[in-house]
């Protein structure tokens, strides 16, 4: 059984070690154990609400229960760009013309903007080479959107994700060597590590203020703007199957895109159902397709536990959960769970319809 939960002190050697097995480009995860501590201690007083709401960072582990082992890691920056200044570039079109000559010409640029500022971001997406497949990844990620949805008061209405740009196996981006090297006396690895650790000051000192016109720049460089890099395109096609769309603006470093959505647009959030939980010795088959699974939560905010179901575990106003479910939820019949779908299939807008038709209508709510 694999479960979401809040990020623990005890994570950090399976926090480190997954750390080290991604390589380059996970900036916000870098393989440091005293900077991996860091975040543990930052998401550990932000749920146990020891911080103002918005420096919060909500971190979650996938954790598998048998092993006792940490496999996955995601999490929710609360707001960007509230101590240091949140950069990307926003892609525009610059038009110049002229009657007398006839000209009228349309010139692709990129200007420097601030304009996430105060909005919540979904960040640090790791997961297991080991346990990537069946579902895994959906739930790390999509645990997010529950959160966001149990607790809106915390977040913005518009959230957004910074998705990795093109860089080549030695951690190259074709844009950071066509224009980040010109005013950065350093690596591309470097200056995009420096950044992920919120050490933002020096973009400020450095970028020019001035439009840049992308005619000017290499062909390689203009090709990878608002690409993202192959190994992130599963996450991307995950996220626009939530609601999410490129917003014109792209990454300062790699040209990598950046998606949003609301949180009352994004499906999960639109799917999701509440229930009540009813513990029961019946035997249950965890062991089913993903698409066959729901993701049900137990609504905590403190202490927030995430797991998936077999759909046939939902009545017309209860889910059925055995008992080592229930004590991994950590919660206990007659408590208010959570559901939202697994995956992309309807299997539990169908089932709900279905269930609502057979005499339990008046019962179920969104």
């Amino acid at each position: 059984m694999l479960v979401i939960r809040p990020l623990q002190e005890n994570d950090l050697d399976d926090l480190y070690a997954m750390a080290q097995s991604a390589g380059k480009g996970l900036t916000t995860l870098p393989a440091d154990r005293e900077l991996l501590q860091k975040k543990i201690n930052h998401a550990r007083e932000t749920f146990n609400q020891r911080i103002a709401p918005e420096a919060g960072l909500y971190l979650f582990a996938l954790e598998d229960i048998q092993r006792k082992k940490t496999v996955g890691i995601s999490g929710i920056q609360a707001r960007v760009g509230l101590d240091e200044v949140f950069y990307n570039y926003r892609l525009s079109v610059t038009v110049n013309a002229s009657k007398e000559l006839g000209v009228h010409v349309r010139t692709p640029t990129l200007h420097l903007s601030n304009d996430m500022t105060d909005t919540s971001e979904i960040c640090s997406l790791l997961l297991s080479d080991d346990y990537k497949g069946g579902g895994n990844g959906l739930l790390l990620s999509r645990c997010r959107f529950m959160y966001l949805d149990e607790f809106r008061k915390h977040f913005s209405e518009k959230v957004f994700a910074e998705m990795r740009g093109v860089s080549d196996t030695q951690g190259r981006s074709p844009l950071w060597d066509a224009l980040g090297t010109k005013f950065f006396d350093m690596e591309f690895s470097e200056a995009d590590m420096l950044s992920g650790l919120g050490n933002k000051s020096f973009i400020a000192e450095l970028m020019p203020k001035y439009p840049i016109y992308l005619p000017m720049l290499p062909d390689s460089a203009r090709a990878v703007i608002g690409r993202v890099h192959d190994n992130t395109a599963p996450a991307l096609r995950m996220l626009q199957s939530e609601g999410f769309n490129f917003n014109g603006l792209v990454d300062i470093f790699d040209g990598g895109p950046v998606v949003e959505a609301f949180v009352h647009n994004i499906r999960t959030v639109r799917e999701g159902m509440n229930r009540h939980a009813m513990v029961t010795r019946k035997p249950v088959n965890l062991d089913v397709p993903a698409d066959e699974r729901v993701m049900v939560s137990n609504r905590s905010f403190r202490d927030f536990r995430v797991t998936t179901l077999p759909i046939d575990c939902i009545g017309p106003d209860t889910v059925s959960l055995p008992p080592e479910v229930a004590e991994a939820l950590q919660i206990e019949s007659g408590d208010p769970v959570r559901l939202a779908p697994l995956k992309d299939s309807g299997l539990l807008t169908k089932h709900s319809y279905r269930s609502s038709v057979s005499g339990g209508a008046s019962k179920w709510q969104s």
